[in-house]
This record gives C-alpha cells, sequence and structure tokens, in this order.
C-alpha cells in the first residue's frame, strides 16, 4: 500500500534532507554531533559529549539559536532519533524558522538540557500498571499500543519510548492490559496512543479495538494520532469505516500550523468525518511555530470549518532538550484572552499543562475576575469593561 511505501521512505538522515533544501549550519551540527542518522530513539550521553568536543561554531543559525547559560544544566540532553515522511517535509519552506521544517528538522541546541527537564516529564512510568498500561486519573486510562511514529517530533514528550524498538503491543501485554481493564471498572475512558496507533497496519489495529472491546463492552475509546498531518495516505476509506464499526471511539487529532492542513490531509480529515466518526484535536503551543495569536486563530478556524474542534492547546512539557520550543506561561495567557475576543467557544481550545513528575494536568485559563466586596465579586469582560455579579 501507498502510506507503507512512504513510511518506508522516511527521511532519517542529512543527506536525505539536502535533497530537499540546503540545511542551515544549526541543524548540521546536530548530525555532526551525533553521527549523522540515529538508529534508536535515545543513544548514550556520553557518544553526545564526545562528540560535542569537536566545538564547530555557527556561523548562520537564526539569532536565537544560542542557549543561555542561564537556562541550560550542566546535562547534555540524549539526542532523539530524526525521522520524517517525505510528504511532511513537502510541506516546510527553506527558510529555517518555517513552521514544519522546525517541528521536524533537528537543531543542534537540543543536545542541551535546559532546568527541570527530564527523560520521562509525566512519570509514565512510575504510573505504569501493566506493560504499557498507564493509569493517571481515575476514570481513563493509557494504552501504548505501539513505539512508532511516521515523524518524529522535536518536542516529543515520550522520547523515552517513542522509536525505542519494542514494536507493537504483543499478544499478552495486551492481555494484561485487558485483566486490568476488567477489574477497575471505574476505568471508562481509554486512550490509544505510543507512538501512533495509525501507524498499525488495519488488520493489527482492529484486532487490538476488538480485544479491548470484548473485555470491556462499552469503554469509550480516544484514537490519538499525528497521522492525518503527517501520512495523510494512511487514513483510507477502508480505515474509515472500520473504525465507524468500532464505536464508541473518539479520533484525536495532534495539529499544530494550518500550513498542516494541505488538500492531502483536509481529505483524510473528511474521510474520517464522513465515516462519522467525532474528531476533535490536540495543539502544543510552540515558541516561533504557532506562539500567535493569529496563527493560532487560523489553525482554530480551519479545523471547526472541518468538523473538527479544538480541544487542548498544550504548554510544551519539559523533555530533554525541548526547551527550545517552550512558551512563556504568561505570554501563553496572554493569546488565550486575545483569542477569546476572537473565537467562540466552539473553536477555542483549553489551554493547559501536564505538571511534571505526573502531576496531571492542570487549566491554565486566564482570569478574568479582578477583585471583590461585601455583595459583589467583579469581573472584566473580553472588552475590558468591568462588571459585577453578586455573590449568592
Amino acid at each position: 500500500m501507498r502510506w507503507k511505501m512512504e513510511l518506508r521512505k522516511r527521511i532519517k538522515s542529512a543527506a536525505g534532507l539536502e535533497n530537499f533544501f540546503p540545511l542551515y549550519e544549526e541543524e548540521k551540527l546536530w548530525f555532526q554531533k551525533t553521527g549523522g542518522a540515529v538508529s534508536n530513539s535515545i543513544v548514550s550521553n556520553n557518544a553526545v559529549s564526545n562528540a560535542s568536543s569537536n566545538n564547530v561554531a555557527s556561523n548562520n543559525a537564526p539569532s536565537n539559536a544560542a542557549v543561555s547559560k542561564n537556562e541550560t544544566s550542566s546535562r547534555e540532553a540524549p539526542p532523539f532519533a530524526f525521522q520524517v515522511t517525505p510528504y511532511f517535509l513537502s510541506l516546510a519552506g527553506k527558510k529555517i524558522d518555517d513552521p514544519i521544517r522546525r517541528q521536524c528538522v533537528p537543531l543542534e541546541r537540543e543536545l542541551h538540557c535546559r532546568r527541570g527537564e527530564t527523560a520521562d516529564p509525566l512519570d509514565d512510568q512510575a504510573r505504569m500498571k501493566a506493560p504499557r498500561l498507564v493509569h493517571r486519573y481515575r476514570d481513563r486510562a493509557l494504552l501504548l499500543v505501539t513505539d512508532e511514529c511516521a515523524v518524529n517530533c522535536r518536542y516529543c514528550f515520550r522520547r523515552y519510548y517513542s522509536g525505542g524498538g519494542r514494536g507493537p503491543i504483543r499478544g499478552n501485554e495486551l492481555k494484561a492490559a485487558c485483566s486490568y481493564l476488567k477489574a477497575r471498572r471505574e476505568i471508562r475512558e481509554l486512550i490509544l496512543s505510543g507512538g501512533d496507533p495509525l501507524t498499525l497496519d488495519d488488520n493489527r489495529l482492529f484486532e487490538i479495538i476488538d480485544i479491548l472491546r470484548e473485555a470491556r463492552p462499552g469503554l469509550i475509546l480516544r484514537l490519538s494520532t499525528r497521522i492525518p498531518s503527517v501520512l495523510p495516505s494512511r487514513v483510507t476509506r477502508c480505515l474509515a469505516r472500520g473504525l465507524a464499526l468500532r464505536q464508541p471511539l473518539w479520533g484525536v487529532l495532534h495539529i499544530n500550523h494550518a500550513q498542516e492542513l494541505s488538500a492531502d490531509c483536509r481529505a483524510a480529515i473528511r474521510r474520517l468525518v464522513s465515516a462519522g466518526i467525532p474528531l476533535v484535536s490536540q495543539t502544543v503551543l510552540l515558541a516561533g511555530i504557532n506562539s500567535d495569536e493569529a496563527v493560532l486563530e487560523e489553525l482554530f478556524r480551519s479545523l471547526i470549518a472541518r468538523g473538527v474542534k479544538p480541544y487542548y492547546l498544550f504548554q510544551a512539557d519539559l523533555a530533554e532538550g525541548t526547551g527550545g520550543f517552550r512558551v512563556p506561561i504568561r505570554r501563553g495567557q496572554q493569546i488565550m484572552k486575545a483569542l477569546r475576543s476572537r473565537l467562540s467557544a466552539l473553536a477555542l481550545p483549553e489551554y493547559a499543562v501536564d505538571l511534571p513528575v505526573g502531576g496531571g494536568k492542570v487549566p491554565l485559563t486566564p482570569s478574568y475576575e479582578t477583585d471583590e466586596d461585601a455583595d459583589s465579586v467583579f469581573f472584566e469582560n473580553i472588552e475590558g469593561k468591568r462588571g459585577a455579579y453578586p455573590k449568592i
């Protein structure tokens, strides 16, 4: 099938990238310091430290390429494997700050940790109740059905797991997950993630869903995927029909920029919507990529026009080497205030952060409350006008 061929042809080296566009110095440095294409998701810190002794200077990286010494720790960040589909790379421009390019092409700054960054920022492994099954919230759990992704996003928070060579979930692992789900009836929703579940072929994906359905009839499934925007050929009519037969199931699409919504991506979304699969989206707030009110407004309007409800806007997690992507929380709240004045609630996601060490999601909704007196609470609306509401 076409999508499988595209997966096999993923770009994994600097030479492959240069068939699309010339590399900037800071991009070249990442490949030089990691020895080129990295076969596993994580390589040893020693490899980075030894390579870093080359001390190659960057001449034409962007002005914000250098990482402030005040923000870095003494640790080097383990390199995260580079791979991208030719399709997604074809959407990228030749400028170093192109929003597609910055999501998928590594920079040397990734090899430096900042304060608070860890290999497993959400502490998945401490909450793994069965192989590949993470249970953090009372009524929902997460099943890592594969470690394979079509594209390794440079801000990935689950880099400890993605591309680690584990492959799809095995029969005994799935059996253990089903046993846990049967015993914990308070779990009403199961998130299928990884890696990306849609890198599995139809038969294996449907088999996993059917086994879960048999164990827990009526369990609501959430299928978290980046595939429609990075490998839209994977979203075939056969896939859409098969998922539609396995309701209740929601598609959770990861899309960060309107530039991702190409004709092929829009067609993939349309196939899912036409099959009757409800869709929501998750977006990561990324510095220099979508950290702007107008950019996010365009994305969210484009999504609702295609039947996708913007669900979450996430503050980027504290994964090793990802500091260059993070936006200050106060700036994120300013963006959300601006978006609230531009968009309806239908188009507005919830801005949230996953607290470090498995603290869970916390809304970062900016407050509109100004003060109070004995009788009323006072608020400022989106137009800056003050109003009161009685304390009853």
